[in-house]
Parts: structure tokens; C-alpha cells; sequence
């Protein structure tokens, strides 16, 4: 039974076309990504198919009794009541149900005959029965539980949904969604207002999900894992691509290497063609093919190559070397009226670090990274620089630190005075501003244009050390994967926050983990740290009821099973999580006394190296031989850092070649482990 189906659909705006003739169906249990530019149609279509606007021509059929669920990017609508009471009130049919029960109820005191009464009576009964099912159906524990796997605490449940912010005015929203249980989930980009361990939860209760999935979303790991068919919006038009986004890149790929490879043996026969006929046109013995050689070539349909969709590209220039140290929190405490947010924390980042922040939504990672940047002050304490620290910032509240008098190149400009425009154009167009758009002022820009703005602004001056604060907020899936590729050739230090999975987990080389003022560190990615949430919680004297999440919480059975063959296979899976972490803690345990000790070779080396070459520029001058009290001791000294540089640079090698030599021992026993 097909659920919804989409018949020769046609979608015009003003200056464009989004599709045309376009026609697909959704089954039960698809699971369907939808994926594109930035203003190419994801969100048209979601809406399209949730009825809230209609298309040009053609038609969205959807099946008879199907209930569909739409979560937008952003809630507009304004929901009454308590928390709780309110995603319980969303249950399919309840209020109709209640209004038929209070209308009963009510006829029933009015009612003067004996066979009326019992009339009414029975159908108060059979509301109360319609009523006990839906509890049944839906449970109000259930409610409970999708709300506080979604971050909101105990006390949130009794709390006015009027009274929260629109990030969890999302999240109730979203918890509404997946408590009603429709047949039909359409969700666009549901992650954005969701801190990583609610990211991680969702995951898990949609992989439980039974109904069809529609999903637009920029985390390439969490569209991954979440899709099996892939509708496209290319240059070309709307396409279609069995499995997972991986899949799809690799189709489209291999599409294009085919029409490309189609068109040059088309090219290359038209040029054979052509020389037939211009050869033996004018011959009569050859007069017949050659014109049957015009008939075929005029017959041919040029092969038409994939177009190239607008994308942003760039990489960030070679940056200056820092200090070991960038950064340096000692004693901070931070707070804001009643609400401490830290107490004495204390931590440190070394050069090339890329150190990712994380907890939930409330605990402080944008403070965190706004104390550090020097936007807030601290209560107490200090955070400091290290030398040659050069410190470039992207905010999450970007739009805010954007003048919207100004235009886009403007604003870009004001960053780098000195550089000549033509150089900054060639920036504002590998962000997608070209021609007039740079002409643009920031208070007409889309968010994702202001994204962008933003971003080009980090990229003219990046420094050494980048603050960023969510980054791929706005950004479709290509641009935050071209930001990921980037930043993955970027040479200084970086700290950042953000909800994106596949950024965290392509980038992080250390998570620090806000739980209650404290800041955990953990050496790897975000995959590491989820081994080591598993592992702390499998630990003796674990609580039984904190297995899997790193807010301490339960969290659904995935599988969906409780077999002894499935717990069998979850228990030999944590096992080997277990060795896994194990072995990448000996790992990060025995070549990092190494690494720092080239750390502090190569400050040496440098150092020495620099008064080498001071000294060199001194002895260069003639004059400085005329007086011997002088001469004598530089030369002398010259001497004695050169053989220090020597020694340091053999020190360096050997260094070197050991941890080489570890790594290899390592990597080997990793093989076998």
C-alpha cells in the first residue's frame, strides 16, 4: 500500500524553476534523504507533501487514514499548557474524543427520558473505551521518556511550553512528532537545535521508528545511517538514488565519469565524420557515404554531461607557528545571577589540537567558548593566550557580529584593509557571492548567505587558533562537508562547538565533556567517546539503568530484541569496544611522552636556529671585526649554538626515528589484537 505519491509535480518561483514533471511514491518503511543546495526545493517539498502549500500543477495523493507528522526548521506555531500535558494532547483523535465526551456528558444532565439517558450512557462508555485504548496506544510513560531522552530534566515536564526558547520549543515539537507515531515522518534538518548526546538519542529511537522516514539533514554520519533511498535536486533536475548518501556520491560519481566517457566517444566520432565528409564529398565514387556520414551525424543526440552544482570551495592559507601552549584556563569560575556554570576549572590546549565541546544544550559550551574569545568576562580566574597565538572567531550568533549597512564585500573588506579588492572578491565568489551579489547588503541575506559571510570573513584572517561555534548551522550537507575538508588542511589549533557527528568525528582529536561545571576530557573522536561512555557505564558498581548515554540515562533497545542471541552479540560487541579503548589509551599513553619530547626538540631547534641567524647578520657586517672585545665572543658564540643546533637536530632524528619505531610496534599489535 503506498502511502503518499507524487504525480507529474511542477514547482515554479519567479526567477526559477525547482522541479518539473516530477513523480515518485513513499511505501511503508521508506527510509528517504533528501538532499541539495541551499534553496533548491528540500523544504518546498516536505511542505508540499504535509499539504501546507500546493504545487503549480500535478497533485500529492496521499492514502485514506495515513497520518503524517512535519517538523520544520522553525516552530512558528504557539503551543498552550504544560509540557507533558501538551505532547499527550497530541494524541491522533484524543481532543475530538474528549469534545465528544464533554458534548455527552453534557446532553446526558439535560436529558429527560429513561431510553435517552441510557442512549447517552452508552456512548459515554464507548468514548471512555476509545479513550482507555488511545492510553493504551499511547502510553503517557512513553511521553515521558521521549521527552527526557530529548535533554528536558524531571522538572521540565510540569513546565509551560510558552515559557521556552525556541531551541526547545524544537524539541518539544519533535517530541510531539515522535510521540503521536504517524505513518509519515517528515523531519528537515531535525538536529539543529539538539546537543550531541540528544542527537545520539534520536538516532537511536528513529533506527525503532516502523513508519516512513523523509529526511533532510547536513550530519553525514547521521543521514547515513538513517536513510535507504536518496532523492536528489541536481542542476538537472530531481533524481533518484537507491541507498545511503554515501552510495548516492558514488553513483552520481560514477553517472558522471559514464556521460563524460559517452561524450568524448561521441565527440571523437562526429571528428571522424567530418573528415569523411570533408574528404570525399566532393568525390563521386565516395558521394553517397559521405552523405550518409551528414544524414548520421545530424541524427546524433548530443550526450549531455552532468552540470556542475554551485558549491563553496576554499582552504584556509598556511598559518604562523604558535607556541606549544595556545590556551590556558586557570581557575575560571563563570556564572550568571543563581546559575553557576563553572568553578575553578582548569585546563590547557597544545598547538594542532582540535578539541571539540560538548554536553547538553544549558551546560555552558557557548559561554565557554565566549569567555575564551574575551566577549565575557570572567568571575574568577584567568584565560590566556600562549606565545605567537593568533585567535580567529566564529560565533554562533554570527548574524549579530555582521553590520547589516554594510554589502557583502564590504563586510569582508573591513577584515583585511590592506588587501587589494580584486583578492577579496576571489574570496566573496568561493562562498558563492559573485557579480552583484557582493553588492548585496547583510540585512537582505538569508541565514545561510549570512553563514557564509561569516565564514569568508574566518577565512581572509584565520589565525592560528579558531574559535567555532557551530559552523555548519545554515550550511547544506556539501558545504559542511567542503568546511569539514578544510578545516581538516587547516595548520594552526582549533576548539569548537558542534551537533554535527560527521564534523566531531573527522576533526576531534580531544572531547572535553561539560557535565555539572566540570570539564572531562577525553583523548580521540566522538566515536572514542562513546566507547568510553560504554565502558564507564558496563564498569562494576555502574548503575544498571546508565548503560549507553553519556547523559547517564538508558538508552532504547536499537534491536529491538532481548533474545539471549542478541544480548549475546551486544555483550561480544561491548567486549570488543572495551579492547579497542583499551588499546588506543596504551597508544595515546605511550607515544605522547614521545611526541612531547619532540614538541620540546623542535621549540628548542627553532630557538637556537633564531639566534643563529641573528648572529649570522651581525658577523655579516665588516665592522664588527675592527674591535676583537666584541668579534671574539660572537664568533665564539656562533660556534657554540651551530654545534647546539647539530646536537639538537641528531637528538631530533633519533626521537623521530623511535617514535616511528613505536607507531609500527603499535600499529602491528593493533593488527592483532
Amino acid at each position: 500500500m503506498t502511502l503518499c505519491a507524487a504525480i507529474k509535480l511542477s514547482v515554479h518561483f519567479v526567477e526559477r524553476q525547482l522541479f518539473e514533471d516530477v513523480g515518485f511514491q513513499v511505501e511503508p518503511g521508506d527510509r528517504i534523504g533528501l538532499v541539495g543546495p541551499n534553496g533548491s526545493g528540500k523544504t518546498t517539498l516536505l511542505r508540499l507533501l504535509n499539504g501546507e502549500v500546493q504545487p503549480d500543477s500535478g497533485e500529492i495523493r496521499v492514502q485514506k487514514g495515513i497520518r503524517i507528522g512535519y517538523l520544520p526548521q522553525d516552530v512558528h506555531e504557539s503551543v498552550e499548557g504544560l509540557l507533558l500535558d501538551s505532547v499527550i494532547a497530541a494524541i491522533p483523535g484524543r481532543s475530538d474524543r474528549e469534545r465528544d465526551l464533554a458534548g455527552a456528558e453534557k446532553a446526558l444532565k439535560a436529558a429527560g427520558g429513561t431510553a435517552e439517558q441510557a442512549r447517552l450512557g452508552e456512548r459515554i462508555a464507548e468514548i471512555h473505551h476509545e479513550l482507555d485504548r488511545l492510553d493504551w496506544t499511547f502510553p503517557r510513560h512513553e511521553a515521558e521518556k521521549i521527552l527526557l531522552g530529548l535533554g528536558f530534566d524531571a522538572a521540565d515536564l510540569q513546565r509551560s511550553v510558552s515559557t521556552l526558547s525556541g531551541g526547545w520549543k524544537m524539541r518539544a515539537a519533535l517530541a510531539t512528532l515522535l510521540y503521536r507515531q504517524p505513518d509519515l515522518l517528515l523531519l528537515d534538518e531535525p538536529t539543529n537545535h539538539l546537543d550531541i548526546p540528544s542527537v545520539r538519542w534520536v538516532e537511536q529511537y528513529l533506527h525503532r521508528f516502523k513508519g516512513a522516514l523523509i529526511l533532510v539533514s547536513h550530519d553525514r554520519d547521521f543521514l547515513n545511517r538513517q536513510v535507504r533511498r536518496i532523492i536528489s535536486f541536481e542542476p538537472e533536475g530531481m533524481k533518484f538514488y537507491n541507498g545511503n548518501y554515501d552510495a548516492y556520491l558514488k553513483a552520481r560519481a560514477e553517472e558522471e565519469k559514464a556521460l563524460e566517457a559517452r561524450a568524448r566517444n561521441q565527440e571523437q566520432k562526429i571528428k571522424d565524420a567530418q573528415k569523411f565528409i570533408e574528404r570525399f564529398r566532393a568525390k563521386a565514387t565516395k558521394a553517397r557515404q559521405a552523405q550518409s556520414k551528414i544524414k548520421l551525424v545530424r541524427k546524433m543526440q548530443v550526450v549531455q554531461t552532468l552540470q556542475k552544482d554551485k558549491r563553496i570551495h576554499f582552504a584556509f592559507p598556511e598559518v604562523s607557528r604558535s607556541g606549544r601552549e595556545v590556551l590556558s584556563l586557570k581557575s575560571v569560575s563563570k556564572g550568571f545571577g543563581d546559575h553557576p556554570l563553572y568553578r575553578d576549572l582548569s585546563r590547557s590546549i597544545l598547538r594542532q589540537e582540535r578539541v571539540a565541546v560538548i554536553g547538553p544544550n544549558g551546560c555552558g559550551k557557548t559561554t565557554l567558548l565566549r569567555l575564551v574569545a574575551h566577549e565575557i568576562e570572567t568571575d574568577r580566574g584567568d584565560i590566556a593566550l600562549g606565545h605567537g597565538v593568533e585567535m580567529g572567531y566564529f560565533a554562533q550568533h554570527h548574524s549579530e557580529m555582521l553590520n547589516p549597512a554594510l554589502t557583502v564585500l564590504e563586510e569582508v573588506y573591513q577584515v583585511v584593509p590592506d588587501a587589494t579588492l580584486g583578492y577579496v572578491r576571489n574570496v566573496c565568489g568561493a562562498f558563492l557571492f559573485s557579480g552583484n551579489d557582493v553588492d548585496k547588503r547583510v540585512d537582505v541575506l538569508s541565514g545561510g548567505e549570512r553563514a557564509r559571510v561569516a565564514l569568508a570573513k574566518l577565512l581572509v584572517k584565520p589565525g592560528n587558533f579558531m574559535v567555532m561555534d557551530e559552523p555548519t548551522n545554515h550550511l547544506d550537507i556539501k558545504s559542511s562537508e567542503v568546511l569539514i575538508d578544510a578545516l581538516e588542511g587547516y595548520g594552526g589549533t582549533l576548539l569548537f562547538v558542534s551537533h554535527n557527528q560527521s564534523f566531531v568525528n573527522r576533526l576531534a582529536t580531544r572531547i572535553w565533556d561539560i557535565r555539572n561545571g566540570e570539564v572531562i576530557d577525553y583523548p580521540g573522536n566522538l566515536n572514542d567517546y562513546f566507547n568510553y561512555m560504554e565502558m564507564e557505564a558496563d564498569a562494576p558498581g555502574a548503575p544498571g539503568g546508565a548503560k549507553g548515554r553519556p547523559d547517564g540515562s538508558a538508552p532504547p533497545d536499537v534491536d529491538g530484541g532481548g533474545k539471549e542471541t542478541d544480548r549475546g552479540f551486544r555483550e561480544d560487541r561491548k567486549a570488543q569496544k572495551r579492547r579497542q579503548a583499551e588499546q588506543r589509551r596504551l597508544i595515546h599513553s605511550t607515544l605522547k611522552p614521545i611526541r612531547d619530547e619532540l614538541e620540546r626538540l623542535e621549540a628548542s631547534i627553532a630557538e637556537l636556529e633564531s639566534r643563529q641567524e641573528g648572529l649570522e647578520e651581525l658577523l655579516a657586517d665588516p665592522d664588527i671585526f675592527k674591535d676583537n672585545a666584541k668579534s671574539i665572543p660572537m664568533i665564539n658564540e656562533y660556534h657554540q649554538v651551530r654545534k647546539a643546533v647539530e646536537d639538537m637536530l641528531l637528538k631530533w632524528e633519533d626521537c623521530h626515528e623511535r617514535l616511528s619505531a613505536t607507531e609500527e610496534r603499535l600499529g602491528m599489535k593493533e593488527a592483532t589484537t
